[in-house]
């Protein structure tokens, strides 16, 4: 049986001729055709369903130490530029600074209380095909740290506003001209 099939294949070889293949109507045939196609018709090659792509993704990663998150952040990017991902950019977000207390059993007395800082570090992958995206997940929840979270998430501009720190300064002075300006707008007024 799979000798008559070798020999078979081996009589319509040398009627295939890959330059004169044709799509059946279509404008561009996105796809060679090969010998081992034979017997895979033309359109259903044409028909074959677009690989979804993801534009643009964030892998945020929150935890408590920092010098941790650095080195899970650079992982989880060397580990994309393997696969061959385009790793647009990296930052980190100013912390958060949290103030956690613990009570006393039963009770409503302080025990004792805690400043923690929340880090977080920000890889951002686009144009990730479905089959990678998948990937790059079990890469990452494999090589975070504990105590560590992972969440992934289109990138909007809120993510691009949270990254820079405010100049406190820089709003004062703008303070500041608004309200010298008001008062112009006053005496103004008055005249």
């Amino acid at each position: 049986m799979f000798s008559l099939r070798l020999s078979r294949l081996a009589r319509l070889d040398r009627f295939i001729q890959p330059n004169k293949l044709s799509c059946f109507g279509t404008s561009q045939c996105s796809q060679k055709r090969t010998k081992t196609d034979l017997y895979e018709p033309d359109y259903l090659i044409s028909m074959e369903p677009d690989e979804p792509v993801y534009d643009c993704l964030n892998l945020q990663i929150k935890g408590y130490d920092f010098a941790l998150l650095e080195a899970c952040q650079s992982q989880i990017h060397r580990y994309a530029e393997v696969m061959g991902l385009q790793v647009d950019d990296s930052w980190a977000t100013p912390a958060k600074q949290l103030k956690v207390q613990r009570f006393k059993p039963n009770s409503t007395v302080v025990d004792a209380e805690y400043s923690l800082n929340v880090y977080e570090r920000n890889v951002q992958v686009v144009d990730v095909p479905a089959w990678a995206l998948g990937t790059l997940l079990r890469v990452s929840r494999a090589v975070l740290p504990e105590g560590c979270s992972l969440n992934v998430h289109e990138h909007t501009i809120d993510h691009e506003e949270v990254r820079y720190v405010p100049d406190n300064q820089l709003l004062d002075l703008k303070q500041q001209l608004e309200v010298m300006g008001g008062s112009r707008a006053e005496k103004k007024k008055r005249k």
